[in-house]
């Protein structure tokens, strides 16, 4: 669920001289004028293409993944766009979402069932408040056509527990909460350390358990972990099927974090990315290599608008958002 804290605020234009060992030369695509146009670019030729001609490409893979800037509208459009244009080609899809736990899966099936109301779906799920703008379509589009959908993410007690105490935590769980919890649940890679920690300003403070965002990382690593082992459930439980998993950028850009633990499980699948860029002027959007290298494809977002301008209002939204969290008590 981290956002791209780590991007550079500005990109670019176009190739950078220090980026001369790619060599086609991206061809600039139409005016976004909008927050909901979103442009995609194929990175393997640098140039725009279309969902649809995305999707015929991608037909016969095993996964494909859409990191997302969670609650852009641009990246729920497109996601969308993405999920009816990979049904055209192949039918056979199951939806997979990191905004729902595996340990709410039941109850999303009861939804999906219609033995379940939308809003009461929500409460009992827990579901993101941003659900019925952002997933509702996904999810909606499934059920029409009686497609499994799974819920992806880490218990929320599992993760913040262990984010607190560290992964002894997951010993004092009760015993069916451990159950859905995948093997090797902090799995890892140096790479993507490396990131987490830069991203959450933690650079040279040591690799060990005194470093006091370690716990933070594992709790990292059991969100991604338990993905990539619900994606291999799903494609075990559903022979012949593509799965589609919406994720927060974080979770798969340059092929890390949930991608690369899904190909460290199981190194003979065929994974397709699609990672989010955001420009600096929707007008005359630009791109460059090193934003290419961020997925098999990359769609270009407009910025969103500010939310505060006024940094005490900020302070408090952002407590009241951890209030919740911060109430959860660790068996």
């Amino acid at each position: 669920m981290l956002h791209r804290l780590w991007m550079m605020a500005a990109l670019a234009p176009l190739l950078l001289a220090g980026c001369a060992a790619w060599s086609p030369s991206p061809e600039t695509p139409a005016p976004m004028h909008s927050i909901l146009n979103t442009p995609v670019i194929d990175s393997g030729t640098g140039r725009p293409t279309t969902v649809e001609a995305l999707a015929a490409q991608w037909r016969d893979v095993d996964v494909v993944i859409i990191g997302e800037l969670h609650g852009h509208n641009g990246s729920h459009l497109l996601e969308a766009r993405m999920q009816a244009a990979l049904y055209a080609e192949h039918p056979d899809q199951v939806l997979s979402l990191e905004p729902f736990n595996v340990d709410h899966q039941s109850v999303l099936d009861r939804y999906l069932a219609g033995k379940l109301g939308e809003a009461e779906m929500i409460d009992d799920a827990e579901a993101w408040k941003n659900y019925r703008a952002g997933y509702r379509p996904l999810v909606a589009f499934a059920a029409e056509l009686g497609l499994p959908v799974i819920a992806a993410n880490a218990p929320a007690l599992a993760v913040r527990c262990v984010g607190r105490e560290g992964p002894d935590a997951l010993t004092r769980l009760d015993p069916a909460l451990q159950a859905l919890l995948p093997e090797q649940p902090f799995l890892s890679d140096p790479a993507y350390r490396e990131r987490f920690f830069e991203a959450m300003g933690g650079h040279g403070r040591g690799s060990g358990d005194d470093n006091p965002l370690e716990n933070r990382y594992r709790a990292q690593l059991l969100r991604d972990n338990t993905m990539a082992s619900r994606i291999l459930h799903a494609l075990q439980d559903h022979p012949g099927a593509q799965v589609l998993h919406i994720t927060g950028v974080f979770h798969s850009e340059d092929r890390l974090g949930t991608v690369a633990l899904l190909k460290a499980r199981d190194p003979e699948l065929e994974i397709r990315v699609l990672t989010p860029v955001t420009v600096d002027n929707p007008t005359h959007p630009s791109y460059n290599a090193d934003d290419l290298s961020g997925g098999d494809a990359i769609y270009l977002l407009a910025p969103l608008p500010p939310e505060y301008l006024d940094q005490a209002r900020m302070i408090d939204a952002i407590r009241q958002q951890f209030s919740d969290a911060r109430d959860m008590t660790c068996p």
